[in-house]
């Protein structure tokens, strides 16, 4: 496989964290070589957090370099619209959760919300596809990361990687009551997709 590139960002606090090593294990799990690398530290609550993974043969440093990454997997839309500029590459895919953390810039009024028009047209710009994700009804805010996992492997985002492999990394780094519920959520979340189309 040649190499494929995803990028991922969030809020601390939000699960990116548990995504990205959802998203490795299920790699992993597919046979897929892979390698990442995360941010953390002060990011925990409230400040940015980033992670790079990197599948295929010819992969041999888990950063990714700026406009290379093929998708974006983003989970606020300020870090979805500050993916596109950044991360990804002409022609990607970017898939967000559609929610606002608002930064302290915006809170202090010296900035503004960034919104799902300008997102949309800085995909036009570049020729990006664009999944926005959103559930009304989620009883838990940091279950988001389970609602856009399953749009991922609906869509198919990530080359060879498959529901049975996301579900194996689910049970490799969970268990009990909060495994059950984040699998609940991921199968009724594709189901929903599936009808919805």
């Amino acid at each position: 496989m040649k190499a494929f590139n995803i990028y991922l960002t969030g809020v601390g606090g939000q699960g990116i964290g548990l995504l990205s090593e959802i998203l490795l294990r299920g790699a992993d799990h597919a046979g897929l070589r892979v390698k990442a690398v995360d941010t953390h530290g002060l990011a925990q609550r409230g400040g940015i957090v980033v992670s790079h993974l990197r599948f295929g043969e010819r992969v041999y440093s888990p950063l990714i370099l700026e406009q290379e990454a093929d998708l974006v997997v983003a989970l606020e839309r300020h870090e979805a619209l500050r993916g596109v500029q950044t991360a990804l590459k002409d022609g990607g895919i970017l898939i967000y959760y559609d929610t606002v953390w608002q930064p302290l810039d915006v809170r202090l009024n010296r900035k503004e919300q960034v919104s799902e028009e300008t997102i949309a047209r800085q995909c036009e710009k570049g020729g990006i596809r664009e999944i926005k994700v959103f559930k009304d009804d989620l009883q838990d805010a940091r279950m988001q990361n389970v609602i856009v996992l399953a749009h991922i492997d609906k869509h198919e985002l990530i080359p060879n990687v498959k529901q049975e492999h996301y579900l194996q990394a689910m049970n490799d780094l969970m268990q009990g009551s909060m495994l059950e519920a984040n699998i609940k959520l991921f199968e009724e979340e594709l189901k929903a997709a599936a009808f919805l189309g």
